[in-house]
């Protein structure tokens, strides 16, 4: 062993997203985690199903990526310090991810969090005994220091999207989709840094290649959207979808994965996605975060999914302050972070 683990982390490529490695991650993941729950959404369209992915471990699919990370640090030795650590940032789902599975496998976990991180994800990183360090008024800032921290302490970093181990564990979502939804067609999926887009994207694909995989950003949260046209649509940090903001990491595997594989990206705004946490509430009695709605709201508002082509829409997390879903199920949309703008990227 003679190079240094961030220096593992940082050479990390897209050819290493493959099906072969996201079938090794479901092999590794089913000692640990069951298949997410699939809800018929006939109200959607015919053959439109929701996967409820915010019903996962730490409520959110995030645990995939961290598990198939560590597992496979783990079983290739890329830590040698004892006990093994590792750092990460993130706007939180990624965090409670990382500290769960951290604690699971006998990690010792620092998860760098912007001060404006919902409470209840700062307490979920606790709850499994990850060791939090709050930095920035942002996951840009945030994200800067995590890797400050691996280049300074030596100290493998594991990125919330930029990891193909994280890729690939998001990944066995598509693996799951094709077993739970006959002939499945079209998937859309909530967009942030990337990873689990792409992650889904390449074992569909692999698979099918006609299938159709479109990807949502939260309209204050541009960034895919940005890199996949090649726009400067703005990113504004106050959004019911903070779980998606911040700006992709320069050279990041999950950009030209997405570029491969993807579709289309589409943007809502905050009333879209307020509207749609309200729907998943009242419709089917799920609790859904902005970020984690993006999809539902886009298939509401933007799509007709009449076609009765056979879709699964990804819900993808349920870590919510208490006051936020108040505020959105009592329509205060006036408030910040959930006023009406225009944006591109809509139509069927």
């Amino acid at each position: 062993y003679t190079c240094s683990r961030a220096s593992l982390n940082m050479s990390a490529s897209s050819s290493e997203v493959t099906l072969a490695n996201i079938a090794l991650a479901r092999y590794r993941l089913s000692k640990y985690l069951k298949p997410t729950t699939v809800l018929e959404a006939p109200d959607l369209g015919k053959h439109v199903y929701l996967k409820l992915e915010c019903w996962n471990k730490t409520r959110s699919f995030k645990i995939r990526g961290a598990y198939n990370a560590l597992l496979n640090m783990k079983e290739n030795q890329y830590a040698t310090s004892s006990p093994y650590e590792v750092v990460a940032a993130s706007s939180g789902n990624h965090g409670q991810a990382l500290a769960r599975a951290a604690h699971d496998l006998g990690v010792r976990a620092r998860i760098v969090v912007p001060v404006t991180t919902p409470k209840k994800k700062i307490e979920g990183i606790e709850r499994y005994h990850g060791e939090i360090i709050l930095h920035g008024q942002n996951f840009d800032e945030a994200e800067a220091e995590s890797r400050r921290i691996e280049r300074d302490e030596d100290v493998l970093c594991i990125s919330p999207y930029n990891d193909p181990h994280v890729i690939a564990g998001a990944g066995t979502i598509g693996l799951e989709l094709l077993n739970q939804i006959p002939n499945l067609e079209r998937v859309i999926i909530p967009v942030s840094g990337g990873g689990l887009i792409a992650g889904i994207a390449v074992a569909l694909k692999s698979v099918n290649p006609f299938l159709e995989i479109v990807g949502v950003c939260a309209g204050h949260a541009p960034a895919m959207f940005n890199e996949y046209y090649g726009t400067v649509w703005p990113q504004e940090y106050s959004t019911l979808a903070e779980a998606l903001s911040g700006e992709v990491e320069r050279g990041s595997i999950t950009i030209e994965l997405t570029k491969k594989y993807v579709d289309k990206i589409v943007l809502v705004t905050e009333d879209q996605i307020a509207s749609a946490m309200e729907w998943m509430v009242f419709q089917h009695g799920v609790v859904v975060e902005g970020g984690g709605a993006v999809g539902v709201a886009a298939a509401q508002f933007l799509f007709d999914l009449s076609d009765s082509r056979p879709t699964a829409i990804l819900v993808t997390g349920s870590n919510i302050d208490k006051h936020v879903l108040m505020r959105v199920l009592t329509k205060e949309k006036k408030d910040e972070g959930c006023e009406t703008t225009d944006l591109p990227g809509g139509g069927s």
